[in-house]
């Protein structure tokens, strides 16, 4: 028998299959009427440039905190990222470098109000983010069919 979990990590998952399954089946239901829709805006020349509303300085400031310090948490020594990045191809490393520069550009475009740009980099997170999930390991899984 062999367990997987997403990114690798020890232990537990955090959440179940069923939760990520629920989760992947919006996504499934709501994208393709999200596209419908704005294909039609853009047929009709009704499309325009997303802004957000004007955001308080210090929800800007607190949004940057929260995001420096996941981050931090996600890339210190014993961090999930930087495992991925000690065992990953060029591939992976290109996903863990997309996932965290759409990162940082989400929160910068999300305090600048650029709400196009804050889709795009959500969108190319998203991306990033899936193919790390779907990815294969390179580093435990030798080790862990080893020990079997």
């Amino acid at each position: 028998m062999r367990r997987v979990v997403p990114f690798g990590g020890g232990g537990a998952p955090v959440v179940g299959v069923g939760f990520l399954r629920f989760v992947a089946g919006v996504f499934a239901l709501v994208g393709p009427v999200i596209l419908v829709t704005g294909l039609m805006d853009v047929w009709r020349g009704e499309a325009g440039t997303y802004e957000l509303p004007p955001l308080p300085a210090w929800f800007v400031v607190a949004e940057a905190v929260v995001v420096a310090a996941f981050l931090w948490w996600m890339w210190r020594r014993s961090g999930v990222l930087r495992r991925e990045w000690t065992a990953g191809g060029v591939l992976r490393r290109a996903a863990i470098a997309g996932l965290t520069a759409s990162l940082v550009a989400f929160t910068v475009c999300f305090g600048f109000g650029r709400g196009g740009w804050v889709l795009l980099s959500w969108l190319a997170g998203g991306l990033c983010g899936l193919t790390l999930l779907i990815g294969g390991r390179t580093g435990e899984e030798a080790d862990t069919e080893a020990v079997s």
